[in-house]
Formats: structure tokens, C-alpha cells, sequence
């Protein structure tokens, strides 16, 4: 049926609900707006006349084609090129949603994100429904289709399952940058020592070039073989600025909602790497360097007015 301007003021209210449920179910910002679009379509074909709360009837709409995608994405994935990682959002970008408590923040790091390929997709929804939108486990059974004992069950089993992944406490926000600084500054220097000196003894850098990029298969472990990467890594080579395009702008900044290395070429993000920092150091680099996941943050990117890099790379 033909929807009225009213109805479709309605769907562009809840949108950016939509969106960051379905963001943060697929770790994906593309796959989000077409899931969001695909329930807009089915919104449309429906008798809206008898969807009594549109809220609760398109989110399960979206849920439930969230959940065929993630069936579907774990055999592509398997035969993705390279590690897998989700597509990071900067700070600013309205797909974020709701970060106003701990549990809205903790679910949207991006070290949760990751962890949370680790899920099955029923585990997924439910932990993403109830720790970031609050919805009561009645409203949650309903939408994924099961008892809501189920639904309880099944959110202490994944956030069991993420807490496990995040055993180590993280530091605030200041004492945070001061260690990413002060190793960025050490990165420049080409010695190693510095750098394991800021590393925690297992910590490991994970990228993701998706066969466009170069990216190691597997993760560099452990703070020696970190470090030494990582001096590589800001070791200017033609090369290097042949394959990006140039010499990268290397800023700092925020990325679901914790701290990140940009790199930006001639205004293009080329990679952003998301830290995970805790009071023994810097635990993970998490670098998304597949062109096609960093499209939306280069709009983002655009809109704001960065300042200064700290210094340039490659």
C-alpha cells in the first residue's frame, strides 16, 4: 500500500534507532542501512492499519533480518581474505546511538563488536536488544521468537561469554591519550624498546585488508612482536606512500567511542585503528585499512574540522 507523508515521517523519526540496533547486531554501517531499508520496504507492503506499536513491529522486522544475515555472513566470512573485523564508526557519525550509560558504551567498543562475532546470532540480538536499548526480555521474546526464560538465559550466557573477552580493567579517558601519545611519539623514534615498554606482555595487533590492502593473515602476538610491527609500520617507504596514494596525516582521535589512530591521505581515511588500553598498557590494535569499510567514516571525516595532525606517516 502507498504510504502518506505522515507515515513516512513516522519511519525517518525511528531511523536512527534502526540503524544502530542494526549496526550493532552486524558490525557493519552498509549492511545496516540496507537492512534498515529492506524493513522500510516491508513497512510499506504491510497493512499498517493493523501494526497496533510501529516501533516494536519494525524492530522485529529488522531483527529478524538482522539474524538472516548474520546466519548467512558466517560462511562468507569464512571465506572472507584475511582477519574479519567490523566497520568502525568515528565519533559524530548519528549510527553510534544511544551511549549514555556504561552498558550503551561498553556494547558499541569496538573491542565488544569483535568479541561479539564470537556469538551466535540469537545470543547477538538478545545481548544487543537488552544491554544497549533496554528492551525487557518480555518484548525481546517476542521479537526473536522465544520464551522469555530463553531470552533471559541466553543474555547472562553471551555477556558471560564477552565479559570472559574483557577480563582486564580499562583507565580513563585522559591517562589513556597520554600512554597512545606517548607511544606514537616512541613509533617515530624506530626503536622497539620504548614501545614494549607501553604494551601489555600479550598484547596483539589484528588488521583487516580484506585482499585490497595488505594485511597480515594471522595476529601479531605478544609486546615484542607488536612493538617491532608497529616501528615498521610508521617507517616511511615509497612504497608505502605509492600504495596509499601519498604521505597519511596521522590523527587521534574517538572511534566507538574509545580512542583510535586515524591516517588520512589527501582527505581520504586509509585506516583507523582502534585501541584497546588498560592500566598495564595497550592490549590490542584493532586496524581497519579494507577500503570499503572506511567509506562512511571519510564522510564523517569531512564534516568535521580535525585540526592539525600529529605528525605524517609513510
Amino acid at each position: 500500500m502507498s504510504l502518506t507523508v505522515r507515515d513516512v515521517d513516522r519511519f525517518e523519526t525511528l531511523r536512527p534507532r534502526l540503524e544502530a540496533i542494526a549496526y550493532r547486531l552486524l558490525g557493519s554501517a552498509s549492511e545496516a542501512e540496507d537492512v534498515v531499508q529492506e524493513t522500510f520496504l516491508r513497512w510499506q507492503a504491510a497493512d499498517t492499519g493493523r501494526i497496533e506499536v510501529l516501533e516494536a513491529w519494525l524492530t522485529k522486522v529488522l531483527t529478524n533480518l538482522c539474524l538472516n544475515q548474520l546466519t548467512s555472513a558466517r560462511a562468507r566470512r569464512e571465506r572472507y581474505v584475511g582477519q574479519w573485523l567490523p566497520e568502525p564508526l568515528l565519533e559524530g557519525d548519528p549510527m553510534l546511538g544511544p551511549a549514555g550509560t556504561a552498558e550503551q558504551r561498553e556494547s558499541l567498543s569496538y573491542a565488544v563488536l569483535t568479541l561479539m562475532e564470537r556469538l551466535s546470532p540469537n545470543e547477538r540480538a538478545v545481548y544487543v536488544l537488552r544491554e544497549a536499548f533496554d528492551y525487557p526480555h518480555r518484548e525481546i521474546a517476542e521479537i526473536v521468537g522465544i520464551t522469555e526464560a530463553a531470552s533471559q538465559q541466553i543474555f547472562h550466557r553471551a555477556k558471560r561469554h564477552i565479559a570472559d573477552g574483557r577480563a582486564r580493567a580499562e583507565i580513563d579517558g585522559a591517562a589513556a591519550r597520554r600512554i597512545v601519545e606517548e607511544f606514537l611519539s616512541a613509533a617515530t623514534t624506530g626503536k622497539t624498546e620504548p614501545l614494549v615498554r607501553l604494551l601489555t606482555g600479550d598484547a596483539v595487533s589484528v588488521g583487516d585488508g580484506g585482499g585490497k590492502i595488505p594485511a597480515r593473515a594471522t595476529p601479531f602476538e605478544g609486546a615484542l612482536a607488536v612493538a617491532k610491527f608497529m616501528r615498521g609500520l610508521f617507517r616511511p617507504a615509497p612504497a608505502k606512500r605509492a600504495l596509499l596514494g601519498g604521505s597519511a596525516e596521522i590523527h587521534l582521535t574517538t572511534a566507538n567511542g574509545g580512542l583510535a589512530i586515524v591516517a588520512v591521505v589527501a582527505g581520504k581515511v586509509v585506516g583507523i585503528t582502534c585501541l584497546e588500553i588498560t592500566v598495564e598498557g595497550i592490549a590490542a590494535f584493532r586496524s581497519q585499512v579494507n577500503p570499503d569499510k572506511l567509506e562512511r567514516a571519510t564522510e564523517v571525516w569531512a564534516a568535521a574540522d580535525h585540526g592539525e595532525p600529529l605528525f605524517h606517516a609513510f
